[in-house]
């Protein structure tokens, strides 16, 4: 791995895109938006998502796009980055998955079309987890510091940590785990909600880790990795300013991708510390990141397999 930013990603685009009651026990962060109709926020979802892709490849990332099948109905389909990674030596994880309605958004159709245009050696199917209560969603539970093989991960329902362990020894990463909890005290359901990695720089919000030992032990192994840190508050976690996603580019410097929330919600010397490493890129999602609570970071899948040809 020379690069921690994708040159690829493939987006979903959702076809019926709202509310899912399944998730909502543990992600905290999801909210109905009282007074539209499931047509205006459907036509909503359509416009920000088309949006985005346009906003991405227009700033030079390869960008993938697979639509939703209406049935079966899969609320949060939009969000591909939880149910698998793809790797550079060629393989392909397959991760289970908390809730049963999001299980269905696997996609074998999604891997084929890929295995046409990458190198795919093997697939991990880890879904049987599921079985067992045990469930690691993919790069929401896991974040992969690719150039020094270091996984973090913040533990929680959807993140089991012998689970991640397992698969941190299988693609031969060094582990890091904690837990991470919100100002009302509810554990964070996603690690990419309060931390995003680039090749130089960390966003972490560090006072969602309330076991001191913890907290030092990610501080120290980010600092030992060279990492510089932005230290982002909770309040800023709230609007997804740790829901973030360094992208390669076919020219020029790397990007920095979010939403206009995450943005809107960083401080100037905040901006001024990340815009040294890459270019910003707000993308507007209101609809897709309240109804969803999940921001541009779970909406883009990298890949990383090889290109054929």
């Amino acid at each position: 791995m020379s690069m921690q930013a994708a040159s690829t990603v493939f987006l979903v685009r959702p076809t019926r895109f709202t509310f899912n009651p399944e998730t909502a026990h543990s992600n905290h962060f999801q909210q109905p938006l009282a007074g539209l109709s499931p047509e205006a926020i459907q036509a909503q979802a359509f416009a920000e998502f088309d949006g985005v892709v346009a906003r991405l490849r227009a700033a030079g990332v390869q960008v993938l796009v697979f639509e939703d099948t209406p049935e079966p109905h899969t609320p949060d389909a939009v969000f591909p980055n939880n149910w698998v990674t793809f790797h550079p030596d060629g393989r392909v994880l397959l991760y289970p998955m908390c809730a049963p309605n999001r299980r269905l958004e696997r996609r074998p159709d999604i891997l084929e079309a890929l295995g046409r245009q990458f190198h795919i050696r093997e697939v991990v199917d880890l879904a049987a987890h599921e079985q067992d209560n045990r469930f690691l969603e993919g790069t929401g539970s896991i974040i992969f510091d690719h150039l020094h093989r270091i996984a973090y991960a913040g533990l929680s329902v959807r993140t089991e940590a012998g689970l991640f362990r397992e698969v941190a020894a299988r693609l031969e990463y060094e582990p890091v785990a904690f837990r991470a909890y919100d100002a009302a005290g509810q554990e964070i359901y996603h690690t990419n909600v309060m931390m995003c990695l680039g090749a130089r720089f960390a966003v972490i919000c560090l006072e969602s880790i309330r076991d001191e030992a913890e907290r030092a032990a990610v501080k120290a192994s980010l600092t030992r990795t060279g990492h510089e840190l932005v230290d982002i508050s909770l309040a800023q976690v709230a609007r997804f300013a740790g829901n973030m996603l360094t992208l390669q580019p076919a020219e020029g410097r790397e990007l920095l991708a979010m939403s206009q929330s995450a943005y809107d919600a960083l401080r100037p010397e905040q901006r001024e510390v990340l815009g040294r490493y890459a270019t910003l890129l707000p993308l507007p999602i209101p609809t897709i990141e309240t109804i969803g609570g999940g921001s541009a970071r779970c909406m883009m899948a990298e890949v990383f397999l090889p290109a054929k040809g």
